[in-house]
């Protein structure tokens, strides 16, 4: 049984020499060429190369030529070190292998390497996507090679049918330690390990049901806030035909003092200090003075408590009115200062992928600029999934990060929204997309610079930390942990076809590159960012659509809100994600919380650089 853990690195010098014989000597073919370049104890080099040889010149001693399905495969049997070129790679995967030895019993813990060189008419995008198809063929759980002979062979094979971008694949195979206990399994939150066959030497993830619990239908009254929902609407929510259970979860919660009643088997979440907040059937009428000119959007109950942490002064209304629906119209409004702005931030009732969610998000944001017309900027605050970047250190996007929704240089939209996918003819996808961009980049600008500042100042110096390390404390009270979840929960994982999927490894600096990152703390980026149920749910898709339209995460959905805000000529908007998973951000519960403290801080600090209104 063996485990692996990859590691996908992209080398600094990209270049390219592409060694071939005259194409027009008929005695020349195209032939995938392996030899060895280097062995030690523990650690053998082999190189398989696309090459034009000559095939009369060969001699039967010095290499095996494959015939029947195998022809076009030669083997060199002995080192050839001063025929082959020394460029460095353009591409590179690392991961590791723990083999079992049938007579003994003992583990042993291999690394393998495979670095890639393309030919010459292949971007860095198409490498990648080259690469990583490369390595999900391979590593495929019914067809991974069970020893070196079939591994190599299956490396030669493909390279002769399928990847003819490949010009050459290094391979390194390097022994590092020997035990008698098996390494230990990965495991993940909502995922449970499986193995394919007795002796297939692949382990893989599938997501696992997850059973009712009370936290479930927490998070349900939670996400309906500041909406009442019934007992029967948490059933169908969480797809539970047997109401008393649920009933029995909400008691529960009810005797925590979490939720409340507020009519006959309808609830709805207890919020911490409920004395401060006032329930009126009308938000009351503010001077102009005390109107605020930045809205903050939150959808989620953790976001709102992480934008309200940021907030001084504040006064919070709640106003309902449909009790018993979880697409009602109440509205809570929290507002105060952030800096010398005066600020009004807002939950949304239940966001998602049905219709009437969509409308009372929207309708909700309506309202929310319709109450307070003097409202200049508005911003999205909260969770999203973040895009990781297999090859790329500098573009990878880790949990807790925090991207803020920005046009990359050829584009004018920071917002898209997949309505649909089409297959093209040639096997590719068009995706069909609405996209919304602000006509004043004042926001975006403020982010960038922001950004640039403190990456080359230093981390320590970034405002926004120390708005993040004092919510914090500051949150400590409350029942879910706003804290940073340890490094070792940040799990990344590939699908490799169908439901299979493998935990790989994040990338890392490449030696003598400068690292972007201080470990355990959050990093900025700026670029598109996007929803759309048809992309999200199809890991394939998932990573097509972002790689082609360079989207940095995806969220649950805001098309309405977006919409909403263009549409009441708001010319100053944006959203502002932190990275709690690698979908939608609503699959992590772990990192939700602190993901939203991020996204909140890294606002506050946006917020205090905004000029003052006239």
């Amino acid at each position: 049984m063996v485990f692996r853990e990859y590691r996908f690195v992209l080398p600094r010098r990209p270049s390219l020499e592409v060694r071939a014989a005259d194409a027009m000597n008929s005695d020349m073919e195209e032939r995938i060429v392996m030899t060895p370049k280097s062995k030690t104890a523990t650690s053998t080099v082999l190189q398989v190369e696309r090459l034009k040889v000559e095939t009369s010149s060969q001699e039967a001693g010095d290499v095996h030529v494959g015939g029947g399905q195998h022809k076009g495969i030669v083997i060199n049997k002995t080192r050839k070190t001063d025929a082959l070129e020394d460029t460095a790679p353009q591409l590179q995967l690392e991961f590791r292998v723990f083999l079992v030895s049938g007579s003994s019993g003992q583990h042993t813990h291999e690394q393998r390497h495979l670095r890639f060189w393309f030919g010459p008419s292949y971007v860095e995008q198409e490498q990648a996507r080259m690469a990583q198809d490369f390595f999900k063929e391979l590593v495929a759980p019914l067809d991974f090679p069970r020893d070196y002979v079939g591994f190599i062979k299956k490396i030669m094979k493909m390279l002769q049918l399928s990847y003819k971008g490949i010009s050459k694949v290094e391979v390194e195979l390097r022994q590092l330690q020997d035990s008698e206990a098996p390494p230990e399994r990965p495991s993940a939150r909502g995922w449970v390990l499986h193995t394919v066959g007795r002796d297939q030497p692949m382990l893989f993830l599938e997501q696992a049901e997850r059973e009712l619990s009370e936290e479930q239908v927490l998070e349900v009254i939670e996400s309906a806030y500041p909406n009442p929902v019934t007992v029967q609407d948490i059933a169908k929510r969480v797809s539970c035909a047997e109401e008393q259970k649920v009933r029995q979860f909400v008691k529960a919660l009810e005797d925590k003092s979490l939720v409340k009643l507020m009519a006959p088997d309808c609830y709805t979440r207890v919020v911490l200090n409920e004395t401060d907040i006032q329930v009126v059937g009308q938000i009351p009428k503010m001077v102009r003075s005390k109107q605020p000119t930045i809205a903050i959007i939150t959808a989620h109950y953790c976001e709102k408590l992480a934008v309200d942490a940021m907030i001084s002064d504040q006064e919070t209304f709640v106003r309902y009115t449909t009790v018993g629906n979880a697409y009602g119209e109440s509205n809570v409004y929290t507002l105060g200062h952030i800096g010398h702005h005066r600020v009004v931030c807002t939950k949304l009732p239940q966001i998602g992928h049905d219709r009437s969610a969509s409308i009372a998000a929207g309708s909700a944001t309506t309202r929310l600029l319709g109450t307070f017309l003097q409202v200049e900027h508005v911003l999205l605050v909260g969770v999203a999934g973040g895009v990781p970047h297999f090859t790329d250190y500098n573009k990878h996007v880790r949990l807790g990060d925090v991207v803020v929704a920005a046009p990359p240089p050829d584009s004018k939209s920071i917002y898209l929204y997949c309505e649909s996918v089409k297959e093209k003819q040639d096997g590719g996808h068009q995706f069909e997309c609405r996209s919304w961009g602000p006509p004043d980049l004042t926001l975006q600008n403020i982010a960038a610079k922001l950004k640039n500042k403190f990456e080359c100042a230093g981390a320590d110096e970034a405002p926004w930390l120390e708005y993040l390390r004092a919510s914090e404390r500051a949150l400590a009270d409350q029942e879910m942990c706003f804290a940073r979840p340890a490094a070792s929960t940040d799990k990344l994982f590939m699908n490799i076809g169908g439901s299979d999927v493998i935990q790989v490894t994040h990338p890392s600096p490449q030696d003598g590159q400068k690292s972007v990152r201080t470990e355990g703390v959050s990093r900025v980026h700026l670029g598109q960012i996007a929803s759309g149920r048809c992309v999200v749910s199809d890991a394939e898709l998932h990573q097509d659509f972002a790689g082609k339209l360079g989207v940095l995460a995806f969220d649950q959905e805001m098309d309405a809100v977006i919409d909403s805000v263009y549409g009441n000529r708001k010319d100053t908007y944006t959203v502002i994600r932190g990275i709690a998973d690698y979908r939608d951000g609503s699959v992590n519960r772990e990192w939700q919380p602190h993901a939203a403290l991020a996204a909140a801080a890294f606002m506050k600090a946006l917020v205090c650089d905004i000029p003052l209104p006239n």
